[in-house]
């Protein structure tokens, strides 16, 4: 999942910058909340993760609640406050933010907040008709890719690079895109690392998956294309010959 994560420099927002990238999410992090709305207007993030630890900070969260919201485009908002009231989180939610937490903070309770507000905003997404990839399902609790009975063990390098490529199924993607993606935390993670990762992926879809492809798209990067089933072969109808 990609993450937007804004906060200062400090022990724990260091702690669960780190627990985020060993959970999966591709991290981007600012510590200003006005670059945030900026960047979370950029980019396509799946979460938006502020933490404010300080009280004398909660009036400027509060104000950026409804901008980061709107730049955010559907993306999942959560505030991470230090101590607070039963008042200081309403305020939060009431702003837009989908969830509000105070200390002492909690990953494992974090984590399956974020997955369960990301169901629920599937679902939504379902019902208003938006599309979904319906032959695949990314877990990232067991970094696993399935398809109806079947599964591919990957690596987290695999699953955030499938990730990226399943955001938008058959539109290219450069390899500078992957590596900021897959490789967030590095400033110059080598190319030819993308490929080995792709190769390695190809390798296993062929294997497990052969109705997912990855192509190489001259002067642009990768796709990944999603296979129509073969149809259904069709008995051809006997019938006995009429005899005048």
């Amino acid at each position: 999942m990609r993450t937007l994560f804004i906060s200062r420099r400090q022990p724990e927002s260091d702690w669960l910058e780190h627990a985020l990238r060993e959970s999966a999410h591709s991290v981007q992090r600012i510590e200003e909340i006005r670059d945030g709305v900026f960047l979370a207007g950029q980019e396509y993030f799946n979460f938006l993760i502020v933490m404010a630890l300080e009280p004398s900070t909660y009036p400027s969260l509060l104000a950026a609640v409804e901008p980061l919201s709107v730049a955010g485009r559907g993306a999942i908002l959560v505030a991470l406050l230090g101590p607070s009231t039963a008042r200081d989180r309403s305020r939060i939610l009431r702003a837009g933010a989908d969830a509000c937490f105070s200390q002492p903070h909690s990953f494992l309770e974090l984590h399956e907040h974020l997955q369960a507000l990301r169901r629920l905003r599937l679902a939504q997404n379902r019902d208003a008709g938006i599309a979904q990839h319906d032959l695949l399902e990314l877990d990232a609790k067991t970094r696993e890719l399935r398809s109806d009975d079947r599964r591919i063990a990957l690596t987290q390098r695999e699953f955030m690079v499938i990730e990226c490529l399943l955001r938008e199924p058959g539109v290219p993607v450069s390899r500078a895109q992957l590596i900021g993606y897959a490789w967030p935390e590095s400033d110059d993670a080598d190319p030819a690392s993308v490929n080995f990762i792709v190769s390695r992926l190809r390798r296993k879809l062929a294997r497990d998956l052969p109705r997912v492809r990855i192509d190489t798209v001259s002067h642009h990067g990768y796709r990944i294309v999603l296979l129509p089933p073969p149809p259904a072969t069709r008995r051809s109808e006997y019938r006995q010959p009429t005899h005048a």
